[in-house]
């Protein structure tokens, strides 16, 4: 049977900003991951999320064009926008994925998603050899790691962040998913902090709106600024606001979301 396809714009207040994502509702017909990687090459978004329902339980999996990953916040708002719109959950209703990374919440508050994540808090550690001039930053205040391997580079300025030109072929090779790069925003209103990743060992060389690099920007700057409640904008080209909550060991990330184009699988 054909499979129900989204194209959705995710963390993005209007059409053609934010981050794109692709959803497939598979319904309760499993597929294998060779097929769900190429059909993540065919559409080539930084992730094609896949959800499978089997009775009232819904399973996630997120795939780049090139590797199948643990976590990613953007492709889960996309994929509970398209939940409610496709009326697989009623919108009322709380959604509850099991994924590679524990339980995700999604519940719909006002016009926003607000999804509860894993906090992953950075560890401070000294940056691989040659890590800072690859990507084009002199200095850091801070470098630390997260729980699921992305590197945080806290850098003094915003316009540090914003006019960063990373050597992406040399950041490939870091054996790490990616690499957040952080300031406390200055000129940017309403923003607590911005930030831009990349990850070309996944096959993204830049991330428009990365969620779960959230879920260690989050806990860094709560604790920085000493405040729980923090909105952070990602400074890609499409650009992007997360609303971000610390409670306890969860993150709860806020965004908007908005279908692009609808379709079905036929293969």
């Amino acid at each position: 049977m054909p499979i129900k396809l989204f194209h959705v714009d995710a963390f993005a207040a209007a059409p053609f900003t934010g981050n794109p994502a692709a959803v497939c509702l598979l319904g309760e017909e499993p597929r294998d991951a060779e097929w769900m990687q190429a059909v993540a090459r065919e559409m080539n978004l930084s992730e094609t999320a896949f959800v499978e329902r089997v009775g009232d339980e819904l399973t996630i999996r997120w795939f780049t064009p090139a590797a199948e990953v643990e976590l990613c916040g953007h492709a889960t708002l996309a994929s509970a926008h398209a939940l409610w719109e496709a009326g697989w959950v009623a919108p009322e209703r709380l959604i509850r994925f099991t994924s590679a990374s524990g339980l995700l919440l999604a519940r719909r508050v006002d016009a926003w998603i607000e999804l509860d994540f894993p906090s992953r808090p950075p560890e401070a550690e000294v940056p691989p050899r040659d890590l800072l001039r690859h990507l084009g930053v002199d200095e850091a205040e801070f470098f630390g790691r997260s729980a699921d391997g992305d590197y945080l580079v806290i850098v003094d300025h915003e316009e540090r962040v914003r006019g960063l030109r990373p050597d992406f072929e040399r950041l490939a090779d870091l054996g790490a998913r990616g690499v957040i790069v952080s300031a406390k925003a200055r000129t940017t209103a309403k923003a607590d902090f911005v930030s831009r990743f990349f990850a070309p060992g996944v096959g993204i060389d830049e991330d428009p709106v990365t969620g779960s690099a959230h879920c260690c920007l989050g806990p860094y700057w709560a604790d920085r600024l000493a405040r729980p409640l923090l909105t952070g904008y990602q400074a890609s080209a499409r650009g992007g606001w997360v609303r971000v909550r610390i409670s306890g060991d969860r993150v709860l990330l806020g965004g908007q979301a908005l279908t692009v184009s609808r379709g079905e699988l036929t293969v």
